[in-house]
C-alpha cells in the first residue's frame, strides 16, 4: 500500500500500485488534465508509471521549466514523425532539447527547402490534433538493434550498437511512428500545442566532419501561444538588433575573409573602443589597480611551466624562430607573475593589482566565429591581484563592487551570480581547492547575493564566480569573472617575505569585468540597438545647415564644441535639412543642432534629439552644459533603454 509524498508536504495512501495520473486525478480533474509526466523520487518518469511502493512525487505540467523540457523533447519526436509521414526514405538519428526548443537530425539525398517545412509543420499539426497515444514498450539492446535494422533505420541501430548489451532500453510510440528514448514524453500529442519549425541546417553525424552530413531541423515548442509569440517577437527584435548588421550601417566595424576573426575597427566604432578603454582605466586607477603590459610573443616553455599548453595547447597561435618555438599570448597570467617576480616583494607590497589592456590570440574553430561577439583577436580588460590568503575574501568583495558600479554606468542591473567549483581536470591539492572555494562563497554571502554552484565548471587552477548581465531582450551574457588560484604563482615561482621572515606564495586573483572588448562592444550595440548613451555614442551631435550662408557659424559651433572635448561634426552638404534630419536620426546620433539665420543672428542653436523632441533654441554655453551633464549621468539616465529602442 504506497504512500506518496508530495512537494506541500502533504500525503496520500492507496490500497494498490498506482499511476502517476491516478494519482493526479486523486488530486483533482484539473491536474490530471494538466499532467505531462512526473517526477518519483528524483527521477522524471511518464504519467503511466505505476508506483509500487513508498515514494515522494511531484507532477510536472507545463507551468515548471522541467514540464517544458517534456513538452519540447516530445515535440522533436512529433517533427521525426511528420518527416516520416512526408518522406518515408529519410533516416532518424537523434532529436535532443536545446536552449528555447530542440533539433533533429535526419539523412535525406536532398536539402530541405523553407517549403518543406512549411510542409513538415502543418503535418506536425495535423498529428498533434489526432491527439496519439504516446505509449512505452522495453527491449533489450539486440531486440533494439534487430527492431531498427528491421525497419531500416541504420543510423539508428548504430547508435543502439554502441550501448553496452546489458542495458535495457526504451521506445516511445505514437501513431506509426516508434523511436528510442530513455523519456519521459506527454501522454499524448494533443499536448503538443505552441510550436514553430525555425530553420534548416546542416550537421555531421556523430558531430564529425569525417562523417556524412546530415540536415537538422530546429524547432522551439512553449506552454502557451502568448510565450510562443513572445519568443518570436524576440527573436524578431534580436535579428533587428544584430550587431553585424548594425556595425554596418552605423559604419562601425567590418570582417573580411583574409583576417577570420580579426576585427577591421572604423573611426566611429574605434571611438567608443577608445572611450571605453579610457573609462576603464581611470575606473581602475581610482580602485588602485597599476596598469601594466606585456609582450605578445612569449617562449612555449612558460605557458608548459604555467599548465596552459596542456589545457590550451590546441588554442594558440604557434610561430618557430631561431629553434625556438613561441606562442602568440592566448592570455595574460603568466606574463603578469613574470612582471610580480621582478625584485622581491614584502608582505607590505601585498594586495598587489596589476592591470592590462591585454591584447590576446586564440584560434577558435572558423565555424564557431561569431561577428565580434566570438573572435580569433580580442583585448581583454585583464587583471591580477596578488595577495595574502587572508585578504583574498576582502579583495574579492571590494571587487564585486568594482563591478557593479562599472555596469550601472553602461546601463546594466539585476546581475545573475554563478560560482563555478572544481573541474575534474585541474591542478593543486583538494585543500588548496577548498579554501579558494569557501573564499568565494563568503565574497558573495557577506554581499547577500542570491548565487547558483555550477559544480565542475571551475577553470582548471582554480574556482570562479561568474557575473552575467541580462540584456533589454532578456538574454544572459556572461562578462565579469573572479578566479581565485593557488597554483600558478607556486608554478613560476612568484614569492613574496611574508612579516615573520619566511617567504610565502602569494594567491592570484584572475579577474575581467568587461570580458573581451571587442564582444562587450558587442553587446553594448545590440542592447542599444545602435542608439549609444552620449557618453559612448561615437559622435555626440551634429551641426547642421539650412543653407550655405551658415556655414561659418557651423563651423565655429563645431570647433568650439570640440575645444571643449565633445565629439561634435558639422554637415554642411546642399541638401534640404529635413533630410539631414532623418539621416542622423537614423544614424542615431545624440543631438541634431539645426542652426538657420535665425539661429546665425542670435548665437543660438536649434536643439532636437535623436528621439524627435524638440528641445527648442540654446546658447552655445547651455547646450554645453545640458550635454556635460548627460555624459556625466551615462547609464544611469532615467528612460535611457526606452530611449535605446527609438529611432
Amino acid at each position: 500500500m504506497p504512500l506518496i509524498s508530495l512537494p506541500d508536504g502533504s500525503q496520500r495512501a492507496f490500497d494498490a500500485p498506482v499511476s502517476v495520473l491516478d494519482i493526479a486525478a486523486d488530486i483533482g480533474p484539473g491536474l490530471a488534465k494538466a499532467a505531462l509526466a512526473g517526477v518519483v523520487d528524483g527521477r522524471e518518469v511518464d504519467t503511466s508509471f505505476v508506483i509500487e511502493k513508498d515514494a515522494e512525487l511531484a507532477i510536472l505540467t507545463d507551468k515548471s521549466p522541467e514540464g517544458l523540457e517534456v513538452i519540447r523533447h516530445s515535440t522533436a519526436h512529433l517533427l521525426a514523425q511528420a518527416v516520416k509521414q512526408i518522406f518515408p526514405e529519410v533516416q532518424v538519428t537523434i532529436g535532443p532539447t536545446i536552449e528555447d526548443g530542440f533539433y533533429y537530425d535526419f539523412a535525406y539525398q536532398r536539402a530541405f527547402t523553407q517549403e518543406d517545412l512549411t510542409a513538415i509543420e502543418k503535418k506536425m499539426e495535423e498529428l498533434a490534433r489526432a491527439d496519439y497515444p504516446v505509449t512505452r514498450r522495453v527491449l533489450s539492446r539486440d531486440e533494439a538493434v534487430a527492431f531498427f535494422r528491421g525497419i531500416g533505420e541504420q543510423y539508428k541501430a548504430e547508435i543502439i550498437e554502441g550501448i553496452p548489451a546489458d542495458e535495457t532500453l526504451s521506445l516511445y510510440r505514437q501513431g506509426d511512428f516508434e523511436d528510442l528514448c530513455r523519456g519521459p514524453h506527454v501522454p499524448s500529442t494533443g499536448k503538443l500545442k505552441f510550436f514553430k519549425l525555425m530553420k534548416v541546417a546542416g550537421a555531421y553525424w556523430r558531430g564529425d566532419a569525417r562523417n556524412e552530413m546530415l540536415q537538422r531541423i530546429y524547432g522551439t515548442a512553449w506552454a502557451s501561444k502568448k510565450d510562443l509569440k513572445a519568443y518570436l517577437h524576440r527573436l524578431e527584435e534580436a535579428e533587428k538588433r544584430d550587431h553585424r548588421k548594425l556595425g554596418k550601417k552605423h559604419d562601425l566595424f567590418h570582417l573580411q575573409d583574409e583576417a577570420p576573426g580579426m576585427i577591421f575597427w572604423h573611426p566611429k566604432g574605434w571611438t567608443i573602443y577608445k572611450t571605453i578603454e579610457a573609462y576603464m582605466r581611470r575606473q581602475q586607477e581610482l580602485h588602485g589597480y597599476r596598469e601594466i603590459h606585456t609582450p605578445q610573443l612569449v617562449d612555449l616553455s612558460l605557458w608548459e611551466k604555467s599548465g596552459h599548453a596542456d589545457k590550451f595547447g590546441d588554442d594558440m597561435f604557434l610561430l618557430a624562430s631561431e629553434d625556438r618555438t613561441f606562442a602568440v599570448k592566448p592570455m595574460n597570467c603568466p606574463c603578469h607573475v613574470q612582471v610580480f617576480n621582478q625584485g622581491l616583494r614584502s608582505y607590505r607590497d601585498l594586495p598587489l593589482r596589476l592591470a592590462e589592456f591585454g591584447s590576446c590570440h586564440r584560434n577558435e574553430p572558423s565555424g564557431s566565429l561569431h561577428g565580434i561577439m566570438r573572435v580569433r583577436g580580442f583585448v581583454q580588460d585583464d587583471a591580477h591581484i596578488f595577495c595574502t590568503e587572508q585578504q583574498v575574501q576582502p579583495e574579492v568583495s571590494a571587487f564585486i563592487d568594482f563591478l557593479h558600479e562599472v555596469y550601472e554606468d553602461f546601463g546594466f542591473s539585476g546581475l545573475i551570480y554563478k560560482l563555478s567549483t572544481r573541474p575534474e581536470k585541474r591542478v593543486g591539492s583538494d585543500q588548496d581547492w577548498d579554501r579558494a572555494e569557501r573564499a568565494l562563497t563568503e565574497a558573495l554571502d557577506a554581499k547577500g547575493l542570491p548565487w547558483e554552484e555550477l559544480p565542475g565548471e571551475g577553470a582548471f587552477y582554480g574556482p570562479k564566480i561568474e557575473f552575467s548581465l541580462k540584456d533589454c531582450l532578456g538574454r544572459v551574457w556572461q562578462c565579469g569573472t573572479i578566479q581565485v588560484d593557488f597554483s600558478m604563482p607556486g608554478r613560476l615561482d612568484a614569492q613574496y617575505v611574508a612579516e615573520d621572515g619566511s617567504r610565502q606564495v602569494p594567491v592570484m586573483l584572475h579577474r575581467a569585468i568587461l570580458g573581451s572588448f571587442e564582444r562587450f562592444i558587442g553587446i553594448l550595440t545590440e542592447q542599444y540597438e545602435g542608439a549609444f548613451p552620449t557618453w559612448l555614442a561615437p559622435q555626440q551631435a551634429v551641426v547642421m545647415t539650412i543653407t550655405d550662408k551658415q556655414a561659418d557659424f557651423a563651423r565655429e559651433v563645431e570647433k568650439t564644441m570640440i575645444n571643449k572635448n565633445f565629439r561634435v561634426f558639422s554637415d554642411l552638404r546642399n541638401e534640404k535639412i529635413g533630410f539631414k534630419i532623418r539621416e542622423h536620426t537614423i544614424q542615431k546620433v545624440p543631438y541634431l543642432l539645426v542652426v538657420g539665420d535665425k539661429e546665425v543672428e542670435t548665437g543660438t542653436l536649434s536643439v532636437r534629439t535623436r528621439s524627435g523632441e524638440n528641445l527648442g533654441a540654446m546658447s552655445i554655453e547651455a547646450f554645453a552644459q545640458r550635454l556635460t551633464r548627460d555624459i556625466e549621468t551615462r547609464g544611469h539616465q532615467p528612460g535611457l533603454e526606452l530611449a535605446a529602442g527609438q529611432s
